[in-house]
């Protein structure tokens, strides 16, 4: 599964493999292999995209190019190898025929993509190891999930800036400038799987809406710290987000600093750096799992920083209720590339997990929020929104 942006060279590379493994060259295949199916959301999307299109089948060989045989929908190469032309509105179309290999383009936008899948499965039955390629700028539809976490399947990444010489001079600027961040620009130009969670406090629309470009100076600077519990693998990441008060009362959030299970000298060290890149004011730290120690721990890190202790006495939902409210009021902003703490917010879900993990991104946001805009005994005074 090849999850690519728009331009980042995706057809160029479905092309590719499939003359490939047509001739049999390596590192694509020992010995050339066919009928290879090629489907698309339509024929019209086969033939002037997979095959006929600047990136297509016909313009990536030099030497030793295919017939196209308009009757028969298919390639056929010099070597006797055939590439067969199938449709994703016609899945029964797949009833019948068999195949060694397949390439599938922008399987996101199949209409009838279960369908059309299974039957090509049923399909693939030729030859010492049949292999299918996916090629798709991706959308978080069931089968595209399914087949991205299938442990047989090999993905691969492609952004649309790692492409940039083979684009319109200013293209990516221009979209980065528009789209840069948002959920729409992250799926299409960095081809990540983007989406929400039913009953999330945040969805992507909204956060959309609330990036831009911070203010140059701050009434306050705050480090929110969720500390992980062990230096384990598998355990809680250290939450570290930053965040800044504006002189008109809206917060902004600034960076996202976390950092994997880390032993009390690793997340300490990590917190304190964030302290002096933002010159923040002080470090809210949770110490529901290190008691007195916690403060004792950033205090050997650096004991010039200020440090104030918060303790969980109620679930993670009910502690970001009141921020999700915030949000609601228009009272947060967010900077460009927050994408991991993003994700968190709109995957936290009823039971206080993120996509099955402890939110740890969001819990030192949520703390860094509480201390600047709901703890009254902490608040400064500020001009009214």
């Amino acid at each position: 599964m090849l999850l690519g942006g728009r331009g980042s060279g995706k057809t160029k590379a479905g092309a590719e493999w499939v003359n490939g493994i047509a001739h049999g060259f390596r590192p694509f295949a020992d010995k050339p292999v066919s009928p290879i199916a090629l489907i698309g959301e339509t024929f019209s999307d086969v033939r002037e995209v997979m095959i006929d299109g600047p990136a297509g089948i016909m313009n990536c060989i030099t030497l030793e190019k295919p017939k196209f045989e308009a009757m028969r929908r298919r390639l056929v190469w010099p070597n006797g190898a055939v590439a067969m032309m199938f449709s994703a509105q016609e899945p029964e179309s797949l009833r019948g025929p068999q195949f060694a290999a397949a390439w599938c383009d922008e399987l996101a936008k199949w209409q009838l993509d279960r369908e059309t899948w299974d039957m090509l499965q049923f399909g693939l039955r030729l030859g010492e190891t049949p292999r299918q390629l996916v090629t798709t700028t991706p959308r978080p539809t069931k089968l595209v999930k399914e087949i991205f976490a299938a442990t047989d399947t090999i993905v691969t990444r492609m952004k649309t800036e790692n492409n940039a010489k083979n684009l319109a001079p200013g293209f990516i600027r221009a979209m980065n400038e528009k789209y840069g961040g948002t959920r729409l620009g992250r799926q299409e130009l960095d081809g990540e799987i983007v989406e929400d969670v039913r009953g999330a406090l945040w969805n992507r629309l909204q956060l959309d809406g609330l990036l831009g470009e911070a203010p140059l100076a701050f009434t306050r600077i705050v480090v929110g710290v969720d500390p992980s519990v062990t230096a384990k693998a598998k355990s809680d990441r250290c939450g570290i987000v930053v965040v800044g008060l504006a002189d008109n009362g809206k917060a902004w959030v600034l960076a996202d600093k976390t950092i994997p299970a880390a032993t009390p000298n690793g997340w300490s060290k990590a917190a304190a750096a964030a302290f002096h890149a933002h010159e923040a004011d002080c470090i809210v730290v949770e110490v529901n799992q290190g008691g007195d120690m916690v403060k004792e721990i950033m205090h050997t890190a650096d004991p010039t920083i200020a440090v104030r202790e918060v303790r969980a006495t109620r679930s993670k939902r009910v502690r970001a209720e009141p921020i999700a409210t915030l949000y609601e009021n228009d009272r947060v902003r967010h900077v460009r590339g927050l994408g991991d703490l993003e994700d968190e917010m709109c995957s936290f879900g009823l039971n206080g997990l993120s996509s099955g993990r402890s939110p740890d991104r969001l819990d030192a946001l949520v703390w860094a929020l509480w201390s600047l805009l709901l703890d009254k005994a902490h608040q400064p005074r500020v001009r009214a929104l």
